[in-house]
């Protein structure tokens, strides 16, 4: 009996559909690609629910006959290439002859398309690959997509889409990389009744400003320096980020041919630029656009088309580094570079460098001095802080362990060089950082409101204007109440903008905008909507934020409100970054100084 036999066409569709089209924003791309490849001079995206109930791409393109948008949703029905050696010399964003198909395979889909010299248009339903109608209809030039109760037949699939907030900046985020490729097309993003995004034609640079200047006080294109190269093989044009305006999170996009790619290669090469330039993790802003001839690019390796191989990338690797470093060094940002030994790396002398043997530390990892009979402390009996910067935090529901004999209260405390709390013991010498021990004790504080929703605010005589783009406003919604949570309040005045009306009672007169640029920051590199990862991320910040700072000169009353606050809380050894909090100077390595 033969086994082997062939899926049908809405099985293999369904298959299809699992590479090309993962979430809504997959769905994006492909309808607005389509829609440049079809010349529209205005695109309009509108969603509903992030897209789960509809996604909807309306242009002004050329638009299809009535026999071409039922071949349309055909698999392999293409109008962009006829042979195997055009996808060699591609010049459209589209050519697989995938997207429709695999779109109409998990959706229903309704498009209503006039070309300019038809009287009427046609209208075209299609429900899992079948379709339900096709008829005349009365519609403007150009092509208009409704994607509806999308994987409505692929439940798994759709029970693994995200919460809508996530599912929202994914699309915006994929729209960005459209748009800003495209400044001369005029791009709408509406979400439900709201307008989130309204672009008119534009350069490149007042499309990059449209896009993220609202999230920046000053211009945001005045962080940026202009590049440019042109060469045989290739014309490298864009803007990068001064070294000063670098952060952990920045706006980085690589495009070639009016298309965004990933590339970690020519990542390297804007980093080997930077070299020396940046602190620590902090990476640069860059728009970086390539214009190459089409036959030395190969676009056809996954279906996504955002991986590209380049036939010469070294070469062009050594191009856009010198050509970064060039653009840094003609604003003075950098020293003067010889162009002439891009590439090379200069390695320290063998005279310079001496072998310096490893150092040996012999440790007990089962040591423990607060286990010792002899222990220095008691447990810490409550105390009113007299410090309002260093309230007590909540006692903790669970029974404490007792782990000291001595009462705090009893014990003379000391301050060293404005850093560390000296507490003497039966046992030697203890060592407390006095940020580390306040930062975890605010941390575990934040952790407690976050949760009973009982932080205490103070309001501000002057509010803070803070604006966002529109995907760092749709993250700030979905963290709001968090932050309320706390103690701060806004006011929200228009789209993307908010007045920081109060700040938690700790913050002092400190600046509310960079530490919510920051919160934001991390948030969005979590990637998740776990809101207990979202909670201890805001918790470490604003901790880390508020805690005495090193240098500050502290009263004994104010030592010893730290220590108590400290030994209460679960993890008082180590601060939430994973630094150490305290270390026992033991009465036999003092014996031995002397």
């Amino acid at each position: 009996m033969d086994v082997i036999h062939l899926l049908p066409d809405s099985v293999a569709n369904q298959i299809a559909a699992g590479e090309v089209i993962q979430r809504p924003a997959s769905c994006l791309k492909e309808l607005v690609e389509n829609s440049l490849d079809a010349g529209a001079r205005h695109i309009q995206v509108v969603v509903i629910d992030a897209g789960r109930t509809l996604l909807q791409v309306i242009d002004d393109g050329v638009g299809m006959s009535a026999t071409d948008v039922r071949m349309a949703f055909e698999r392999h029905a293409t109008s962009k290439i006829t042979e195997a050696k055009d996808l060699f010399d591609l010049h459209t964003m589209g050519f697989r002859g995938e997207a429709l198909a695999s779109i109409c395979a998990v959706a229903h889909v309704e498009v209503m398309t006039r070309r300019a010299e038809d009287e009427v248009g046609t209208l075209l339903e299609i429900a899992g690959s079948t379709v339900v109608r096709q008829e005349s209809c009365q519609c403007p030039v150009g092509t208009n997509f409704k994607v509806k109760d999308l994987f409505y037949n692929v439940p798994a699939r759709r029970k693994f889409l995200k919460t809508d907030q996530t599912e929202l900046r994914n699309l915006l985020q994929d729209f960005y990389r459209i748009v800003l490729v495209y400044p001369h097309v005029q791009f709408t993003f509406v979400q439900g009744d709201e307008v989130l995004v309204d672009l008119p034609q534009q350069t490149y640079k007042q499309r990059i400003e449209g896009i993220f200047g609202k999230s920046t006080a000053k211009p945001f294109t005045g962080q940026l320096v202009d590049l440019h190269v042109d060469t045989e093989m290739v014309t490298i044009h864009g803007f990068v980020g001064k070294p000063e305006t670098a952060s952990r999170t920045a706006h980085q996009y690589f495009f070639v041919n009016g298309r965004y790619m990933r590339h970690p290669y020519f990542h390297k090469a804007i980093m080997a630029a930077y070299a020396g330039m940046l602190p620590g993790d902090y990476i640069p802003s860059y728009f970086i656009y390539f214009d190459i001839n089409p036959q030395a690019i190969d676009v056809n390796i996954h279906p996504t088309k955002t991986e590209i191989k380049f036939q010469d990338e070294q070469y062009i690797f050594q191009i856009l580094v010198a050509t970064v470093r060039e653009a840094l060094g003609k604003f003075n940002i950098a020293p003067s570079i010889d162009f002439d030994r891009v590439g090379e790396v200069e390695m320290p002398s063998s005279k310079a460098t001496k072998s310096v043997p490893m150092p040996k530390v012999v440790a007990n990892p089962g040591y423990n001095p607060f286990k010792r009979t002899a222990s220095p402390f008691a447990t810490p009996v409550g105390a009113v802080a007299s410090n309002p910067e260093i309230e007590p935090i909540a006692e903790p529901k669970e029974e404490v362990v007792q782990l000291f004999d001595l009462d705090i209260a009893s014990l003379p405390l000391y301050q060293y060089a404005d850093r560390y709390i000296l507490v003497p013991g039966s046992e030697g010498l203890f060592f407390i950082n006095q940020h580390r021990a306040h930062y975890a004790i605010l941390y575990q504080k934040l952790m407690l409101q976050m949760v009973d929703g009982k932080g205490l605010k103070q309001q501000v005589l002057f509010p803070e204007e803070l604006h966002l783009s529109a995907d760092e406003d749709v993250l700030f919604r979905s963290i709001m109440k968090e932050l309320e949570y706390v103690g701060f309040e806004f006011d929200q005045y228009a789209r993307n903008a908010y007045s920081v009306t109060a700040v938690p009672v700790q913050f002092g007169e400190k600046s509310a905008l960079p530490i919510l640029k920051d919160i934001l920051a991390e948030v969005k590199t979590v990637g998740t909507p776990v809101r207990e990862q979202w909670q201890k991320r805001i918790a470490t910040i604003l901790a880390e934020e508020m805690a005495i700072p090193y240098g500050r000169h502290l009263s004994e009353l104010e030592c010893r409100d730290i220590v108590q606050q400290l030994f209460k809380i679960p993890n008082y050894r180590i601060a939430p970054d994973g630094k150490t909090i305290l270390f026992l100077l033991t009465n036999e390595e003092i014996k031995k100084r002397f």
